[in-house]
């Protein structure tokens, strides 16, 4: 006798059916590259020659903890005016002209350069009071997404992507930032094969000859946080030496030389990275995870940025450095320190225990890094000022002293915003405990978005800031109870 299938087996064969249809998306190609078009800093509204100061926030990765630190500081930079030396009003928030995003930040960066003040009005409830890791965990465990999930190249990253599409980017892509006129915005990813840092810009998608403006919010996400183990890594399909591609003109003195023109030699690294992306015959395709893992805070991009702007201008090429005279930098870094056991117990931690910890040490010393890489930078460029503006230097009429002193004029203000600056022992205390997931209880939402601004109105630098443009504060950050509206501005 022949034993028919239960209604049960019967309706998983039908999910299973379904699931073999299931595939990833793919990122489509382009016949030809042109510097001139796409998603990239040079074609966006803001970038013009006669644009004195640049303003950039380096978003760091940290979960919902890092995307609730990360608004916070955008709702302080839009609750926070400032009048100039001609008595003219404007929010700090319109003066930012780049902001990168890695892993938790980039969810704030992206959403932002989206929605731009419309973000204020519901993505706390959307997003950062939303229990996203549990519907995620939920997402998996339900047979009924199995299918999916089995499917070749369509893994637990594809799944969030696309619940971050349904529940914040609606099928948002980056064409649509492309005709947006809000501040640039640069989410990373890391690629998986070389450590290399990827970034979501057209540039880079011009090696891999693919048209970004095709590409999900959603998906640049999910890759940005995709923390390895925990979730897959998002493909790519490359197409690199198919699209004519060739490297601007200014970066090839980087690229040629056996001894790139310091300081860019570490810029040069990366952009010699990234030309690998371009071997589509031996790399066919791009496996992609957590940005946090080659770049923690969002600054790699920051600095190797500067560090060709100064290199330009230092061998007398063309530089955006040569009308720039402010580079102000939030630094927003969520990282937190949550204390262990481990020394009280013979037993050492476990295997995952130590998995985490010996990742994340590396990644968070290098966070720390970059910041004073960064103040680096600054201190050299007034050193070398006040030398080249001293009378023993203008009664010098060496050439060669003139060259090796042409320092850029622009002044560098790195605004560190990390829990480290709070001298709230108890505050500290209680966001160094916040976990680094996609779940956090609205009370912490609520005290993260309030520390942000505090931290930013008690550094010496933006004191510094307000002093050397001759503004003041007219709005004062949120005190820490406030929980909804705005502060300020009435």
């Amino acid at each position: 006798m022949v034993r028919l299938p239960t209604p049960a087996l019967m309706v998983l064969a039908f999910l299973f059916v379904l699931g073999g249809c299931a595939s990833r998306p793919v990122n489509p190609a382009i016949a030809h590259a042109d510097a001139a078009t796409g998603y990239r800093f040079v074609t966006r509204p803001q970038y013009s020659s006669d644009n004195e100061n640049l303003v950039i926030l380096a978003f760091s990765g940290g979960g919902t903890r890092a995307a609730a630190f990360s608004y916070g500081v955008l709702k302080f930079l839009r609750n926070t005016e400032v009048v100039g030396p001609k008595g003219n009003k404007s929010r700090l928030l319109d003066h930012v002209g780049v902001i990168t995003g890695v892993s938790g930040g980039s969810f704030t960066a992206l959403a932002y350069g989206l929605y731009g003040d419309k973000l204020f009005d519901d993505y706390e409830q959307r997003f950062l009071k939303r229990d996203v890791q549990g519907e995620i965990t939920f997402r998996t465990l339900n047979p009924g997404y199995w299918p999916s999930l089995w499917s070749s190249g369509w893994g637990r990253s594809e799944l969030a992507s696309d619940l971050y599409d349904e529940i914040l980017f609606h099928g948002a892509t980056f064409g649509d930032l492309n005709r947006g006129d809000g501040p640039f915005i640069v989410a990373s990813a890391t690629d998986i094969s070389t450590g290399a840092r990827l970034p979501f810009t057209q540039t880079t998608f011009d090696v891999l000859c693919s048209d970004l403006n095709a590409v999900r919010l959603s998906r640049a996400a999910a890759a940005s946080s995709a923390v390895p183990v925990v979730l897959t890594p998002i493909t790519l399909n490359n197409y690199g030496g198919t699209c004519n591609y060739e490297p601007p003109g200014w970066i090839k003195p980087f690229l040629d030389a056996s001894d790139p023109p310091r300081p860019a030699a570490r810029a040069t690294r990366h952009l010699k990275e990234e030309a690998e992306f371009g071997d589509s015959v031996n790399r066919p395709y791009i496996h992609i995870v957590d940005g946090g893992v080659s770049d923690n805070l969002g600054m790699r991009s920051v600095l190797d940025s500067l560090e060709v702007m100064e290199a330009l201008h230092l061998i007398g090429q063309p530089s955006p450095l040569d009308h720039i005279r402010r580079i102000v930098v939030f630094v927003v870094n969520s990282l937190s320190t949550p204390k262990t056991a481990w020394d009280k117990s013979e037993s050492p931690p476990g295997t995952l225990q130590i998995l985490v910890k010996a990742t994340g040490v590396p990644i968070d010393h290098y966070s720390y890094e970059a910041t004073e890489l960064l103040k680096d930078s600054q201190s050299r460029w007034q050193s070398m000022r006040r030398v080249r503006e001293s009378r023993a230097f203008s009664a010098n009429k060496d050439a060669t002293v003139a060259t090796a002193l042409r320092t850029p004029d622009a002044t560098i203000y790195a605004i560190d915003v990390s829990f480290a600056q709070l001298t709230d022992k108890a505050e500290l205390d209680y966001l160094n405990e916040l976990p680094t997931s996609f779940s956090l209880p609205p009370e912490a939402v609520d005290r993260l978005r309030a520390a942000a601004g505090k931290i930013i109105m008690a550094s010496p630098d933006f004191q510094r800031l307000l002093k050397d443009v001759g503004a003041r504060v007219i709005a004062a950050p949120a005190p820490a109870g406030e929980t909804t509206g705005d502060h300020g501005n009435k």
